[in-house]
């Protein structure tokens, strides 16, 4: 973990200005709602509405000039095919997107007008990651996991090193898992510099991959079912770099219902007009469920993302 502690610092200081530091906002709203003192990480503001910009900042960085002759490739429907492909244009690297056929025209738009290409895949999430990863190893391109990759966690774990240098005395914080990229980056982060600091992994109950896979002590395949939170869905593969670090890091755990992260985002918008995608309510959600272990306590919740169809969330919060 030493190694990737020091990548993570290396990032820290070498993505700026590209990425922004995102502010670290006390809720009184939620603190009062909760009894907890809430901050919230405001991810959901960093460029192309996530997280995921740092660690595609940081792997583009790491790779340098030879992207630029060769370009990446990427397989994603959402917020890492937006971030890889803004990191590319920055770069000067050119990105080809796979995605299912099945996916929403208006995230494949996003990633278009972000300047990536898009190629489209029949069959799901899995099929696309497929066969990007063939038409990498084809054409001798770097492919960019979105969590299983080690530039990529050092680029998330930029955001515990914020949390650290904007409230070194956070009791617990509260990240929503899926893969585990950003959660391994930010607890790696954490154990060094705020050693006392509980991380919480928070799932929905529909889409438990990684969270069956560390009660099984080991990776396993998990049937998922539809959740709001479409950004924590999918598995793990084997041998993800992820998995052992969540098993050292993660200390606490929460699964959350359909009906519970549907109302987070509701009261968030209420308590502070924020307007968030399903992924950021599971983390929300875990606290409004934990909050009795955490009375007095300062709280972090990191808004890991926005990038969510009004529609969805309007439907969602009435």
């Amino acid at each position: 973990m030493s190694s990737l502690f020091a990548a993570i610092v290396a990032a820290h200081h070498a993505i700026r200005p590209q990425v922004r530091t995102t502010p670290l906002d006390y809720s009184p709203m939620l603190s009062r709602l909760t009894g907890c003192e809430v901050y919230l990480k405001g991810e959901h503001l960093q460029h192309t509405g996530s997280f995921k910009f740092r660690g595609a900042s940081n792997k583009l960085r790491v790779l340098g000039a030879a992207a630029k002759h060769s370009g990446v490739i990427a397989a994603s429907t959402g917020n890492h095919g937006q971030a890889v492909a803004l990191a590319g244009k920055l770069a000067g690297v050119p990105v080809t997107v796979y995605a299912p056929r099945s996916a929403s025209p208006v995230k494949l738009d996003a990633i278009r007008a972000l300047g990536g290409e898009v190629v489209l895949v029949d069959g799901d999430a899995l099929q696309s990651e497929l066969a990007a990863s063939e038409a990498a190893r084809k054409q001798g391109k770097p492919f960019i996991s979105p969590y299983n990759d080690f530039d990529v966690i050092a680029g998330q774990g930029t955001v515990g090193m914020e949390l650290a240098e904007q409230c070194p005395d956070l009791d617990a914080v509260f990240v929503a898992v899926g893969g585990g990229g950003l959660i391994s980056g930010i607890g790696t982060a954490l154990a060094e510099l705020s050693p006392s600091t509980e991380l919480v992994g928070c799932w929905p109950a529909n889409a438990t991959s990684l969270y069956s896979c560390l009660k099984a002590g080991e990776i396993i395949e998990v049937v998922e079912t539809d959740t709001l939170s479409d950004g924590t869905a999918g598995g793990v593969e084997p041998g993800a770099l992820t998995f052992p670090l969540c098993q050292q890091l993660i200390r606490r755990t929460a699964l959350v219902s359909e009906a519970e992260i549907k109302a987070a985002m509701k009261t968030l918008a209420e308590t502070d007009r924020w307007m968030v995608e399903g992924a950021a309510g599971v983390a929300l959600a875990s606290l409004l469920q934990l909050a009795p272990h955490y009375q007095g306590k300062k709280v972090a919740v990191v808004l890991c993302g926005r990038n969510i169809v009004l529609k969805k969330f309007v439907e969602a919060v009435q």
